[in-house]
């Protein structure tokens, strides 16, 4: 939308037309979320302390070759200046790329498994912070 060079319109919308073929075909998600809680009480339990910290990841990747994608159809919406192509791909090209896809997606995981792990550890240094706050209040 908005583009005055229709070619690269067209193309711009041929592009977003594949990229969402393999989002739909080809996305790779991980969730991660670590839940921390903790309350502590004096002796005589009237001051009572609780705090918590929740931290959650979430990664999305999605690359494919499409191999055979191509244009059908196309449409421009006149008033909108909207530039709309369908893209299609027969099954057979479907399924070859997502059987090459596999080794992809098992990188991808491993990529976001380690990354994720950093996420974790900065939680883990805040948890140890907290910890010696609590024992050492006047620091």
């Amino acid at each position: 939308m908005g583009i005055r060079n229709e070619p690269l319109a067209w193309d711009a919308a041929e592009n977003r037309a594949r990229a969402k073929m393999v989002k739909t075909l080809s996305t790779y998600t991980a969730y991660l979320i670590r839940d921390y809680a903790v309350s502590t009480a004096r002796f005589d339990l009237k001051q009572i302390a609780e705090e918590q910290h929740i931290e959650e990841a979430t990664k999305t990747f999605a690359a494919a070759t499409l191999s055979g994608a191509r244009p059908v159809d196309r449409y421009k919406d006149e008033k909108k200046g909207i530039y709309y192509v369908v893209v299609k791909m027969e099954l057979d090209d479907v399924t070859g790329m997502l059987m090459q896809s596999k080794e992809l997606n098992r990188q991808m995981r491993d990529f976001v498994r380690k990354n994720a792990d950093r996420a974790f550890e900065r939680l883990e240094k805040e948890e140890q912070k907290r910890e010696a706050l609590q024992q050492n209040p006047s620091e």
